[in-house]
């Protein structure tokens, strides 16, 4: 049996920066993700200037794909704004492999199985011994299943599903477009160009007011890519989809228990205007691993439930869950 200090089960954002600083205060941690890294990750890839500075990273300096947005291009049915935000795209195949490396943590491909305490320790599916461990394994985490689940269930009104593709293209237009609520979609659709000739396209919409009006999001997806055609954004013909669920800010009390931790989508954190999980996922992982460190609480209420500030978050957050937020059951096949 291999025994560490801290196993951390996922390794994307949350897991590799919590292993980050772990490994830089002398523990001995171990990161089990059931995927070989590099890997795919359906993700838009956007990056906000606070979760660069809490990865004690800055634009020039990140060695891989990035590009900077000083504006986004909102629209909302005939209105279109420049808002002034300075944002960045990578893109979650080359940066999730980055932080994972940088961790110095030791890697295993590994699923996991079966969590049970042993004493003070966890050991997992009776191959792995540790005194802490960290869920940063997504919303289907086995460590949020396992030990949170019940005191922390998920609430369907938070639940958002996603329908997109990122693809080699020779984009024209290097602008960051968002549209809302577009032909009754109950969420938003994105056109994000990344550097070296990449695009990240795709909507995503509430599950819960998708089962209401019997939507699909593939229904969604093929007027939203003649939209673009039509916008002489994207002229493509080999469009192949995938789509994943994950979960908005909800109570988020129960993120602890004794010596296990849930940090970013495991925790559901992702924010409650523009669904932005990378930034909550880092600064959960940091503040899971200051707790190991130093004994300090773990809690993620200093965690923005908001991307941006003012009166559009509001009215955003309202459309996506201001209604409905009592029930706890999911929903299913949302594509």
């Amino acid at each position: 049996m291999h025994t560490v200090d801290a196993v951390i089960v996922g390794g994307g954002p949350a897991g590799s920066t919590s292993a980050w600083k772990l490994r830089e205060a002398g523990l001995d941690v171990l990161v089990l993700d059931r995927a070989a890294f590099p890997r795919t990750k359906l993700c838009a890839g956007w990056l906000t200037p606070e979760a660069l500075a809490d990865l004690e990273l800055n634009s020039q300096d990140y060695p891989l794909s990035i590009m900077t947005f000083d504006r986004l291009h909102l629209h909302w049915k005939a209105f279109t704004v420049k808002l002034k935000s300075r944002q960045h795209s990578i893109r979650r195949l080359e940066f999730d492999d980055f932080l994972l490396h940088r961790s110095r943590a030791r890697i295993l491909q590994h699923r996991v199985r079966d969590i049970r305490r042993d004493g003070n320790d966890y050991v997992i599916d009776g191959e792995f011994r540790c005194k802490y461990l960290i869920g940063a394994g997504g919303t289907a985490c086995p460590v949020y299943r396992t030990l949170f689940q019940k005191r922390n269930p998920r609430i369907s009104a938070f639940q958002t599903a996603t329908y997109e593709q990122e693809f080699a293209y020779d984009w024209q237009d290097p602008a960051c477009h968002l549209w809302f609520f577009d032909d009754g979609l109950p969420g938003y659709a994105w056109y994000v160009p990344k550097a070296n000739g990449y695009i990240n396209v795709g909507l995503g919409g509430m599950a819960d007011q998708l089962k209401m009006q019997d939507g699909h999001l593939r229904q969604f997806w093929s007027r939203f890519v003649r939209k673009l055609k039509h916008r002489g954004l994207i002229d493509y013909a080999d469009y192949n989809p995938a789509g994943y669920s994950y979960f908005l800010r909800g109570h988020a009390d129960a993120v602890k228990s004794d010596n296990a931790f849930i940090v970013g989508d495991s925790a559901g954190l992702a924010t409650r205007d523009m669904c932005e999980g990378i930034g909550p996922a880092v600064k959960s992982g940091l503040l899971a691993a200051r707790s190991i460190i130093t004994g300090a609480d773990y809690s993620v209420a200093g965690i923005n439930k908001f991307s941006g500030s003012g009166l559009v978050s509001r009215i955003l957050e309202r459309r996506f869950v201001g209604q409905n937020r009592g029930r706890t059951e999911v929903s299913e096949n949302l594509d």
